[in-house]
């Protein structure tokens, strides 16, 4: 056993163990070949530590992994080195430990967690930002503006959410170019028994059956075209109607059935909902529409990982496309490990884990891994005890308030834009504020 045989990651390490790397590795077929190379475990750890430190350098990284081994921290490679032994680690055993590693984590009876027995989760995705090298643009592609490349290539992540702790569950990686939809569809196996709530880009005939097809229920927005032919009526207002293939008549066989609910918020524009839950008694159209709301729980989760964790318009750092797929799922990776810490502390302390600030957890993983406080089990378990005493007193942010704030450009196609456009988009925008709860009032199908 090497020196490096002890790097651990910190109060990640509670989870992401060695016993689960080498297993992974093993699974993988990922094997050390060459003696005196950077090995396949520690390079686990380390690509980890890359996306818990986004904006450390490749060095400042290794010396934040190993600055308690003495004999390791005054001998780090240089930065090729550790690419090449990103290279030779590949994507499959990151994406591997993140599968390993992502269940559910809402207990029964957890708040918002739940609609009638069924766990209640939201699939939604995201891109980020890779460097601009060839073969990230060809593998990725990205934002086109006449005809000529705008900004970064982009990868996308479609994840499914689990709405009661932001714990990503499922996830596919793709290209911008790619449809979220399709990389929706790879993610129905994971949600039997769930509620899934979707927004108005993911309706389809091929996701609906997938998801029905794994044991899944749905609530997804819809544009006014999809299915707004009534079938039959529903004694609460709601009515049924076909949701069929693009381009087909609306008794075409392929289709499906659904259930549409509409209704406005204050008064607003007409939000149509589909769902299979049929029955009105069962599933109340009311209890439907206010539920939808939760599928921002997914976009929460994505802030937490675009903006805290890899940082506000931080670009990945991988200039192939192999490594900046191992970097994503390392985010996820990452992701998952401090909504679990969030969790035990909220267990902890009795409270909802909406409560636990993401940001402080962030800083003390870190800071878990910079000190190598918690680099066995007894040592984490002291480290998450001390955690624990704290969330009263600094991490806790409070109940959740209802937020509202307006909408802006916040990354403009060019930082030369005009004084006014800029001023328009930034300086006058409005503070987050407290507001009332809206109110939902359900559109009524007219019977013909």
């Amino acid at each position: 056993m090497g020196l490096s045989d002890h790097v651990r990651l910190g109060v990640v390490t509670r989870w992401v163990t060695p016993e689960l790397v080498a297993e992974v590795l093993e699974k993988c077929r990922v094997r050390d070949k060459k003696p005196g190379a950077l090995p396949a475990g520690f390079m686990v750890y380390f690509t980890l530590a890359l996306a818990l430190f986004q904006q450390d350098s490749y060095d400042d990284a290794a010396e934040q992994l190993v600055g308690s081994i003495r004999e390791l921290s005054g001998s780090i490679p240089n930065k090729s080195s550790f690419t090449r032994a990103r290279r030779r680690l590949g994507p499959l055993v990151l994406e591997a430990v993140f599968r390993e590693l992502a269940d559910p984590l809402a207990p029964v009876g957890l708040e918002g967690s739940f609609y009638r027995g069924m766990r209640l989760a939201a699939v939604d995705g995201f891109v980020l930002d890779a460097p601009d090298t060839p073969a990230n643009r060809a593998a990725f592609g990205g934002p086109v503006k006449n005809g000529q490349p705008a900004g970064f290539p982009q990868v996308r992540v479609v994840t499914l959410t689990e709405c009661g702790t932001h714990a990503q569950i499922d996830a596919a990686v793709g290209g911008f170019n790619g449809g979220e939809r399709e990389l929706a569809i790879t993610l129905a196996t994971s949600a039997s028994k769930m509620l899934v709530i979707m927004d108005r880009g993911f309706p389809g005939v091929e996701l609906w059956k997938a998801y029905l097809g794994f044991g899944a229920h749905l609530l997804i927005r819809a544009r006014s075209p999809v299915a707004h032919r009534p079938v039959e009526y529903v004694p609460d207002g709601t009515y049924l109607g076909r949701m069929n293939l693009g381009g087909q008549k609306g008794a075409h066989p392929g289709g499906v059935l659904v259930r549409v609910i509409e209704y406005r918020v204050d008064g607003g524009e007409v939000v149509r909902l589909l769902t299979d839950l049929l029955d009105p008694v069962a599933y109340p159209a009311a209890e439907l529409a206010e539920l939808y709301h939760a599928r921002w729980e997914a976009e929460s989760a994505f802030r937490q990982i675009k903006t805290f964790q890899r940082g506000p318009v931080e670009v990945l750092r991988s200039g192939d496309p192999d490594l900046v797929r191992q970097e994503v799922w390392a985010h996820l990776v990452v992701h998952h490990c401090l909504t679990r810490v969030i969790m035990c502390l909220a267990d902890d302390n009795g409270i909802n884990p909406d409560r636990v600030s993401f940001v402080k957890v962030l800083k003390h993983t870190r800071r878990s891994v910079v000190r190598q406080c918690a680099d066995t089990p007894k040592k984490i378990k002291k480290f998450l005890a001390v955690l624990a005493a704290k969330v009263r007193r600094k991490l806790d942010n409070g109940a959740r308030r209802l937020r509202e704030a307006d909408r802006h450009l916040k990354r403009p196609d060019s930082k030369y834009s005009s004084k006014l456009s800029y001023r328009i988009n930034t300086r006058d925008r409005q503070p987050t504020r407290r507001i009332t709860a809206k109110a939902i009032t359900l559109h009524t199908a007219i019977v013909q």
